[in-house]
């Protein structure tokens, strides 16, 4: 079998949650399957670290698309010239978007509708262009791969599509992410909050993310307990961030407060490792993977109650209201006055091992097999 792969968000150095859920489905995919080709589409030059066994082939492919317009161009004119030639049986897309105007069988993996629920917090020209294509990229697609089942809702009830056309292909995590020593996580409290335990949030400081009710939280927490724990944020701006400069410039624990830029592998594994808990406050998540990377680090986890949060920390996951600083704050404090974690991290253990990238990649190919089988037979 011959497979083209989207492979637009592979990019070295640069790899955030799409990139490295399309990395991992790839190098999954090409080892486990050394019989079939797989081709792989990127709109830049990229590095030879991708071509991960002799069964793969790189294409540069034009314009560089990160731009709606730029978008459209590469989708719908110059992809479809270059599968053409490429001739392959099926063409998989992970990053949510796919062409309107090939006829080579498409299959996609959507990450969120999160433009949906929160249209505002999307730069306008993005927005028209994902509410325009969006619904016919998923109507187009002979098959939709949702990172979980409150996106795979999320898509029944937004497009009124099909269950039965929507499979579930979860996040796996990075084997770098496991339980430190004690040496370690000290030397990283001593490096990133002067030695004392910390609270971690790792993501973009979007709108959605919620950040200023995490940091308001951790205020009543601080003032309701006579902790010395620091609060830690991890990530680039993103588009809004006014809320979030006003709760920590109204708030009396600025010195706890330690902001960090986007970490490389390496660094976020530390710190993510070093954690006394992390906390994700989102509105909305179409997987959460630093949940789930805490998970494998035996970091217990605070989590907002809504959409696919709940699924993928499961029962040792600590809930709060995100719309509520105080159930934040609550949050914190239940887990503070603990004895001790283990139960919270036997639980994390075990719900854990729902998520592999081995597994995932199996789940994928086997259907594209099964979709092509299909088609060849019809």
């Amino acid at each position: 079998m011959r497979i083209a792969i989207n492979a637009r968000f592979l990019i070295q150095g640069k790899m955030e949650g799409i990139g490295w859920y399309s990395h991992e489905l790839i190098r999954n995919l090409v080892h486990q399957h050394p019989e079939h080709e797989f081709h792989l589409i990127f709109d830049r030059p990229f590095s030879s670290d991708f071509i991960f066994d002799k069964n793969v082939r790189g294409y540069v492919l034009n314009p560089p698309a990160r731009h709606p317009l730029l978008w459209w161009i590469w989708f719908e004119f110059s992809l479809p010239l270059l599968l053409k030639k490429i001739k392959p049986d099926i063409f998989l897309s992970p990053d949510g978007y796919c062409s309107l105007t090939t006829s080579i069988p498409q299959v996609m993996i959507t990450h969120d509708l999160a433009f949906c629920h929160f249209p505002k917090q999307v730069p306008l020209l993005v927005r028209l262009f994902y509410t325009h294509f969006v619904p016919r990229y998923i109507k187009k697609a002979i098959h939709v791969f949702a990172v979980s089942n409150a996106t795979k809702k999320d898509i029944t009830e937004q497009y009124k599509t099909l269950p039965s056309k929507i499979s579930i292909a979860y996040n796996g995590c990075r084997e770098e992410f496991k339980p430190l020593t004690v040496e370690q996580i000290n030397l990283t409290r001593n490096e990133i909050s002067m030695g004392k335990p910390y609270i971690l949030f790792v993501g973009a400081m979007h709108p959605r993310k919620n950040v200023h009710h995490l940091i308001m939280g951790f205020d009543w927490f601080k003032e309701n307990t006579s902790s010395d724990y620091k609060l830690v944020l991890v990530g680039r701006k993103a588009w809004l961030t006014k809320e979030i400069e006003q709760a920590y410039t109204n708030s009396p624990h600025q010195s706890d407060i330690i902001f960090l830029p986007y970490l490389n592998k390496e660094k976020l594994v530390m710190v993510t490792g070093s954690a006394w808990a992390a906390a994700a406050p989102s509105y909305l998540e179409g997987f959460g993977v630093p949940v789930l990377e805490s998970l494998f680090c035996d970091v217990p986890v605070l989590i907002s109650d809504r959409f696919s949060l709940p699924e993928v920390a499961g029962p040792g996951g600590l809930l709060f209201n995100p719309d509520d600083p105080q159930s934040i704050g609550q949050a914190m404090m239940k887990l503070y006055h603990e004895s001790d974690h283990s139960e919270r991290i036997r639980l994390g253990r075990i719900h854990r091992q729902k998520f592999s990238w081995a597994q995932t990649a199996k789940n994928v190919f086997e259907k594209i097999q099964e979709l092509t089988t299909n088609r060849s037979g019809n």
